[in-house]
This record gives structure tokens, C-alpha cells and sequence, in this order.
């Protein structure tokens, strides 16, 4: 069940960065209005609502497992991240970031034995 919510964890923090992205893709920011009009963009507010979401879940995860494991597991959402720039982004990406994003598999690997 822990290992499950850390992976919902990983989901609600990369779908937060997501709604993000989207929601400064259209929009200028050359002024503090224009940072207000951002954070005030229903897919801004989306993405804040993920991460208080994944905060809550990160809490009750701190106090399942040990920080020594949990917080190397987070390290996948990186991975995570770079498949969603790949596939809904359309973002190119350079063979030595796969390469980075082997050697996290790996350090992961390692560190849920």
C-alpha cells in the first residue's frame, strides 16, 4: 500500500508540474501583473491543488517509511517528468538525459533492496 502511495505521490507532483506548464504557455510574464493573472490561471490553481494533495500523502508516507528510502524513491519523479515533456509536451530529449534517467532507475534499484 506504501510503495502504491508513493507512486500517487510521483503522479500528483508531475501532473502538478504538467498543469503548470500549461497554464504559463500562453502567457506573458513581463510584469507583476502578469505573474498575478498566472497564479491566479485555473490551471495554476489545478497544479497547487496536486501539490497540497501530494504534501498530504508525502506526510502520512514519512511516517510509514524511512526518509533514507522514501525520499530516493521521489527521485522517480523525474523520470516520470521527462516521459510526460516526451509524450505530451513534445520536448526533445537528449540521449545523456536518457542516460541520467537510467543511472536514477538504478540508484533506485539499489536503494529499495
Amino acid at each position: 500500500m506504501n510503495y502504491l502511495l508513493v507512486a500517487v505521490n510521483i503522479a500528483l507532483l508531475v501532473t502538478g508540474q504538467a498543469m503548470w506548464k500549461i497554464g504559463i504557455a500562453s502567457l506573458s510574464l513581463h510584469g507583476i501583473g502578469d505573474l498575478l493573472r498566472a497564479l491566479f490561471s485555473p490551471w495554476i490553481l489545478g497544479g497547487v491543488l496536486l501539490y497540497g494533495v501530494a504534501t498530504l500523502v508525502w506526510i502520512y508516507l514519512l511516517k510509514q517509511l524511512p526518509l533514507s528510502l522514501l525520499y530516493p524513491m521521489q527521485s522517480l519523479a523525474y523520470v516520470a517528468a521527462v516521459l510526460v515533456a516526451l509524450v505530451f509536451f513534445h520536448e526533445t530529449v537528449p540521449v545523456t538525459r536518457w542516460i541520467g534517467l537510467g543511472i536514477i532507475l538504478i540508484g533506485v534499484l539499489f536503494v529499495a533492496r
